[in-house]
């Protein structure tokens, strides 16, 4: 990337670039129908009966000055005997003349009303009114618009970021490429994998057209836009798998080239094997297409880690750790603070892995800047997610809200405080008794809190600068801050502070170890843009392709192999704590809970287990998978921040087992014993047997 004013690459101009309007679109067309709720609301209180100024009104085609007594007497010789050929069949009968009378007096009445209301209409649409309308109609078309194009921003999105990620070689896998052969290896398997997405979706368009159903317009389009983008991110891994960096050395071991290869192409290759054999070879297209069904979902997680990413171009976790340097807590000490502290904003950021892209590199810093070891630092870093997704205004939760009616948001995190308290006292007892390798040696009080009180100046600003676009949003757009308008806010919120901090640190030097250099403001919105769009396609493919996993295990019918309803609820919760762990091993947290809504839910609910707790229990279970060998997600994206030389210094160093192997132990340990409690203590209240 160039260093000079606005200049970009060519990877920033076709990639990060339209990323960047495709989330600031999601966030407009939000934003809208919020704005639009209010000016009918201000079109009411200015103009009463606004709602029916909204459209030219129609002059009224009845004659208001008719003469009654003509059209009573028209009207009772239109229906005299004489003129109804019906009436020798059915018998003659007279109208009342009062009736008639009456009936017409009542249509002149109505008549003359219309005109009234037509001509009070006319007299009230002033060039004002007209104005105000044509705003306030241009809003509700961009909020049509924004609603039928959401499919279409979420495929662009997908497929512009899975590019990105391809060429940059940001794909999560279990380990870097660092060989000649893990390179080759890698990308030979993603271009198959690739091939056999864009195979997929082909076939699932011509079945699709052959079928009895009509295909609409958008459904084709749908339809063409997969099959460009997977015909886009062919290309993108054949380009790689041809280009060969001069950097890597050759040679390299087989097994651990296979290592290197992402999660979504294994994904992918043993779905699309899978659905190749039961000659169900358009599979993987019909369950990316599911996608579409909750693209609003999706794109709140694109969102999120937009957030995340800006998150990392401020000073404010460093500004946050300052605030507890001056206490000189001992090294397992700040790892807790750490931790919970990491806990809010991880809510905020919809996942676990986010917060860990977004921030773990400045935890990891500040740990080891404090004296932690490797191992401990790790541990915490890939912990700093995982006890925040049971707090308001987490997506997991909304999202399980939203495919389950037995449970409701307020329900779940009222429940998910006390499990943040349960596993931040696991954490902390894990991390203060176990291998501790450092005094209890505080800074006396009257020296540390002085020193904590001015560190919390500097955060002020910031607090300040949230708290107004909360406020705008409250009382402008009467928008609360909630679990629902959390993805449109947030954006909002970290573009304001990167403002502030243009203003403010403009000409802002770095004076303290690990301070971020503020330098302005396209900058910090280029370089997040640019690390979400790797991020974005990483995720959301690996997403896709874990429901494309589900939909392996759904169409196999493995679940069928268990009872669907046990006599125990304990036995019932022995077994979904085993799948829900496995299920957080191998899948993405947003396609386990798509599965676990559509197979081990009804299970659980049958064999008596509250909705409430099973969710919990699958929160924690899912938090425990990620931290859990062989894939530990979590562990994959600290790799990721931190660099691989540290995770490969960490293994270097000497110990007992414990020692060695501390970054994986001690999350095992705090959160396994968090499921055990989660899981089991509930059931002694209300179960049965």
């Amino acid at each position: 990337m160039t260093q000079g004013g606005f200049r970009r690459s060519g990877l920033e101009w076709f990639s990060s670039l339209p990323a960047c309007l495709l989330l600031l679109a999601v966030v407009l067309f939000s934003t809208s129908s919020d704005i639009h709720n209010q000016m009918l609301r201000g079109g009411e209180q200015l103009w009463g009966g606004y709602y029916k100024l909204r459209m030219d009104p129609v002059k009224p085609e009845c004659n208001p000055d008719r003469d009654i007594e003509a059209e009573v007497v028209r009207e009772l010789a239109d229906s005299s005997p004489e003129n109804d050929p019906m009436a020798a069949l059915l018998g003659a009968h007279e109208k009342d003349p009062r009736e008639v009378r009456l009936a017409i007096e009542r249509s002149v009445a109505d008549c003359r009303a219309a005109h009234v209301s037509y001509d009070s209409l006319q007299d009230k649409l002033t060039p004002g009114v007209k104005v105000y309308r044509a705003v306030e109609l241009f809003v509700a078309d961009l909020i049509a618009f924004g609603l039928k194009a959401q499919r279409y921003i979420l495929v662009i999105l997908v497929m512009l970021c899975a590019v990105t990620a391809t060429l940059t070689r940001h794909h999560i896998a279990m380990r870097a490429m660092e060989t000649r052969l893990d390179y080759v290896v890698s990308h030979t398997l993603q271009s198959i994998a690739n091939a056999m997405l864009l195979g997929s979706s082909l076939i699932f368009r011509q079945s699709s057209l052959a079928s009895s159903t009509a295909v609409s317009g958008e459904e084709l389009l749908l339809h063409n836009f997969w099959i460009i983008g997977f015909a886009c991110l062919t290309l993108a891994s054949l380009y790689r798998l041809f280009r060969v960096p001069e950097t890597l050395p050759a040679g390299g071991n087989l097994n651990q080239a296979f290592l290197s290869v992402p999660l979504y192409t294994v994904m992918c290759l043993i779905s699309g094997t899978y659905f190749a054999l039961i000659g169900h070879s358009s599979g993987i297209g019909i369950y990316l297409g599911k996608m579409m069904e909750l693209a609003d979902m999706f794109l709140n997680v694109g969102l999120y880690v937009w957030v995340g990413m800006m998150l990392k171009q401020t000073r404010l976790a460093t500004l946050v750790f300052n605030i507890f340097r001056p206490w000189r807590m001992p090294p397992e000490m700040l790892a807790v603070v750490a931790v919970l502290v990491a806990a809010v904003p991880t809510a905020y950021t919809g996942a676990s892995g986010i917060f860990v892209i977004a921030a773990g590199a400045v935890i990891y810093s500040e740990l080891r800047a404090a004296g932690a070891r490797r191992h401990l630092a790790l541990a915490a870093t890939a912990m700093s997610g995982s006890l925040g997704v049971v707090l308001r205004p987490c997506l997991l939760v909304v999202v399980i809200a939203y495919l389950n009616r037995e449970v409701t948001t307020d329900e779940l995190f009222g429940w998910g405080i006390w499990v943040f308290v349960l596993t931040a006292t696991m954490f902390a007892l894990v991390a203060l008794t176990v291998n501790r390798q450092s005094r209890f040696d505080l800074a006396p009080a009257a020296e540390a809190f002085p020193a904590s009180v001015l560190a919390l100046r500097p955060l002020i600003p910031y607090v300040v600068v949230i708290a107004v676009v909360v406020l705008i949003y409250r009382f402008a757009l009467d928008v609360r801050m909630d679990e629902f308008s959390a993805p449109r806010l947030l954006p909002v919120i970290m573009l304001a502070i990167l403002v502030y901090e243009h203003v403010s640190l403009k000409a802002w030097r770095g004076r303290g170890s690990g301070e971020i250099c503020h330098q302005g403001l396209e900058r910090s919105v280029r370089g997040a843009t640019n690390d979400t769009t790797a991020e974005i396609g990483a995720l959301l493919l690996l997403l896709g392709l874990s429901v494309s996993i589900g939909g392996v295990i759904e169409r196999s019918h493995i679940m069928e192999a268990f009872p669907q309803a046990f006599d125990s609820p304990w036995s019932a919760m022995l077994l979904m704590v085993g799948i829900l762990v496995i299920l957080g091993m191998i899948m993405d947290a947003f396609g386990a809970v798509i599965l676990v809504t559509a197979t081990v839910a009804t299970i659980a609910y049958a064999s008596g287990i509250h909705p409430i707790h099973f969710w919990m229990v699958t929160l924690v279970a899912f938090e425990l998978g990620y931290l859990s060998p062989p894939v530990a997600l979590n562990h994959l994206l600290t790799r990721q921040v931190v660099g691989e030389a540290e995770v490969l210094a960490a293994q270097q160093e000497s110990g007992t087992f414990y020692q060695r192997h501390e970054r994986i132990i001690m999350p095992l340990i705090a959160m396994g014993i968090s499921l055990i409690l989660v899981a089991f203590v509930p059931l002694l209240f209300y179960a049965n047997g």
